[in-house]
């Protein structure tokens, strides 16, 4: 069973890692809302580094409104950021924070 769903508003952390983390700075701290899982894979983080022996970690596909990411550029209201993240970067949030 994964910890989230299609739908579950989302933040995303800022869990301050240095080196390959597959998180752009640019969604850390953002609220987003998962649009589909993508699976159980190896953590590329580890991968990385050469550890191939580490737990696998559930992937999800996180969508954000790109208004919320770029306040100060001319977005159309539907348009969206889709991205995978790794559920360890990924907290729940209630639709109030999530709220635009």
């Amino acid at each position: 069973m994964t910890r989230f769903c299609e739908g579950d508003p989302v933040q995303v952390l800022a869990l301050g890692k240095a080196g390959h983390v597959r998180i752009p700075h640019y969604v850390r701290e953002h609220f987003g809302t998962v649009v589909g899982y993508c699976g159980t894979y190896l953590n590329p983080e580890d991968l990385a580094v050469g550890n191939t022996g580490g737990k696998a970690v559930d992937l999800y596909r996180v969508a954000f409104d790109q208004s919320a990411l770029w306040p100060d550029e001319a977005h159309p209201a539907h348009d969206r950021l889709i991205i995978e993240i790794y559920d360890h970067w990924l907290a729940p949030a209630t639709e109030t924070e999530h709220a635009p």
